[in-house]
């Protein structure tokens, strides 16, 4: 007994000890960047470091207020709302077919969609920034968003699969059988008890287009997003104004996650049934 008694205590040790290194991990840049945006200039350039921010706003004020950042901020919010959406919209379908149908090709159709990321970005962007040029899409939002649903979508439909799997089919049989349709027993059984988890993988797309900046800097010359403005003009900016550029970038981000973090935890507990 005494020698179960030890490993458990150990075991709560290492769990113990695992989360915190994890949490210190994830928490400690943001709040770095939170530390530092909102100090003097000079607090955050000097030495000693304080563990505390003096609140004081003039990084901020100086970064939203130069020239091109509400621009680039209103960018990338249009293209990750189109990501997010156009994500949604063809991704939910495909992990739907996927749970309720057999077909021929069905195991090569879940491997091409995974093959998507296969190919690097910078592989394509030559002959992606060619062919956009010839169409006419090319430092537009809606060039830019389709590319990163490109980049999204794969998470969208298997995410969205393993959603539609945990469904019994028997759900939808006895709505047929009670008068509904199929889009009716769709839309009345299946989306309602799913709806979490699309949430989630509208977030997560919403997020890839936010964080995105290698195809945002080749394909958008006027209309960049605010990952690409930072990359292309802020680089060699002083140290207060790349923290609270940094901070600006994470926080609609995080606020957006914080939100909708109640569908976060059901889409767990809805994917292990």
């Amino acid at each position: 007994m005494s020698d179960n008694a030890t490993f458990r205590r150990r075991g709560r040790w290492l769990t113990g000890g695992s989360v915190l290194l994890l949490c210190a991990w994830v928490l400690g840049p943001i709040y770095l960047l939170f530390l530092n945006s909102f100090s003097s200039p000079s607090a955050v350039t000097g030495f000693p470091k304080h563990w505390l921010p003096s609140f004081n706003l003039d990084s901020l004020q100086f970064f939203i207020e130069f020239q091109g950042v509400a621009s680039a901020l209103w960018n990338s919010i249009q293209v990750a709302t189109l990501t997010m959406v156009l994500s949604i919209v063809l991704g939910a379908p495909a992990g739907y077919a996927l749970s309720r149908f057999e077909f021929r090709g069905k195991s090569l159709f879940r491997i091409m969609v995974l093959m998507t990321r296969a190919f690097p970005l910078p592989l394509l962007a030559l002959p992606l920034a060619v062919m956009y040029i010839r169409v006419g899409l090319d430092d537009t939002p809606l060039g830019l968003a389709l590319v990163h649903t490109t980049l999204a979508l794969p998470f969208a439909v298997l995410i969205t699969f393993s959603l539609f799997s945990g469904i019994p089919v028997e759900l939808e049989e006895a709505a047929w059988t009670m008068g509904c349709t199929r889009a009716q027993a769709f839309r009345k059984v299946v989306l309602p008890l799913v709806m979490p988890g699309i949430t989630a993988s509208a977030i997560f797309a919403f997020v890839i287009s936010w964080n995105e900046v290698f195809a945002a800097s080749v394909l958008t010359v006027q209309h960049r997003t605010l990952t690409a403005f930072l990359l292309t003009s802020l680089d060699v900016s002083p140290l207060p104004l790349k923290f609270a550029g940094g901070f600006v970038l994470v926080l609609p981000a995080l606020i957006f996650i914080f939100l909708v973090r109640k569908y976060l935890f059901a889409m767990w507990g809805i994917a292990n049934r």
